[in-house]
């Protein structure tokens, strides 16, 4: 995924949400509404954390160092988890802590045409941040589904926009109607039932966010549909008779880590293995365009007992 599709993404929400956040503040101050205000904050978060993403990117860009000498890659990872970090407190966790106060002791709107106003206004703006955000993720999930989009993406920027998009449209749709059946029925409970709705929300899409970045910081590997074609472009060559294994790890969201050993003819030579070698990692960059990365160590081969398929430990004669 390409770093620039997630970065006009990034750029489009934090501008909606600025110009939201402060229309939002101006209504709960006139209004005293519990939702608004929690909405407010929300969009308060949601700017703060697309500058994180921003932070996250320029980071990243540093060149390797003696310390990190496989790049900065994973600042973008690092960035993204602190922005589901960010939605859980601030907006989710201050939410509901407002949604109980106003249970504990409610009070009736002023200026119930505001907050109205302003979130139907807001739910128009975000609906042009989050179009935006699906047209930049449709440009790079291919035939994926939406949920494996998010799930599988090594590029966080977009699946973050589009989580926080979503649960930004869903917690204006809230506190609309929270603060209509306030005025429509004079009974506070409304308002403040928006608020821990909008709350319960955030810390939910929070969670996901929290969970996928973590699995990134640990270390995922290629796709399934780039695992096969790097072993179609080994097993392929004339030069080799094997891939025996290889494991894959993702340096940074563009950057693809391979090592691979693999099976040469007993009677090979030196400028043999060099020039295969060589080949092979051409290869595989033009076939991977990630795969930045790559280690290659020639062996024998040698009949190995049959075993359990594995993702990381793969024995299989190619035949040539």
């Amino acid at each position: 995924m390409s770093a620039s599709h997630g970065t006009k993404a990034v750029v489009a929400a934090f501008l909606a949400n600025t110009g939201i956040a402060i229309t939002k503040f101006v209504a709960w101050f006139f209004s005293g509404s519990a939702s608004m205000l929690a909405e407010a904050i929300h969009s308060v978060a949601d700017a703060g954390n697309q500058l994180l993403l921003l932070l996250g990117g320029r980071l990243a860009k540093k060149k390797a160092t003696p310390e990190h000498p496989f790049g900065y890659g994973r600042e973008r990872y690092i960035w993204a988890f602190i922005v589901a970090l960010v939605l859980f407190s601030v907006g989710g966790l201050f939410s509901i802590y407002e949604g109980v106060s106003k249970l504990r002791d409610p009070h009736e709107l002023s200026v119930p045409w505001l907050p109205l106003t302003v979130l139907a206004i807001a739910i128009v703006l975000e609906s042009f941040s989050i179009r935006v955000a699906i047209k930049e993720a449709n440009a790079v999930r291919g035939k994926s589904g939406w949920w494996e989009f998010i799930r599988k993406a090594k590029s966080p920027e977009l699946p973050v926009i589009l989580l926080e998009d979503l649960a930004a449209l869903l917690g204006l749709v809230f506190a609309f109607v929270a603060v209509g059946l306030t005025v429509l029925t004079g009974n506070p409970l409304f308002d403040a039932l928006g608020t821990l709705f909008i709350g319960a929300l955030l810390i939910v899409v929070a969670i996901v966010l929290a969970i996928e970045m973590k699995s990134l910081l640990l270390g995922e590997g290629a796709t399934r549909e780039d695992h096969a074609r790097i072993q179609q472009v080994i097993n392929g060559s004339s030069g080799v008779e094997a891939l025996i294994h290889m494991k894959t790890l993702y340096l940074g969201p563009d950057e693809l880590m391979i090592a691979a050993k693999v099976a040469f003819p007993p009677q090979s030579d030196i400028e043999h293995v060099a020039r295969t070698i060589n080949d092979l990692e051409s290869r595989l960059r033009d076939q991977v365009p990630h795969a930045r990365v790559i280690y290659i160590e020639p062996d024998l081969y040698v009949e190995q007992p049959e075993i359990a398929p594995s993702t990381d430990h793969i024995v299989i004669q190619s035949g040539n």
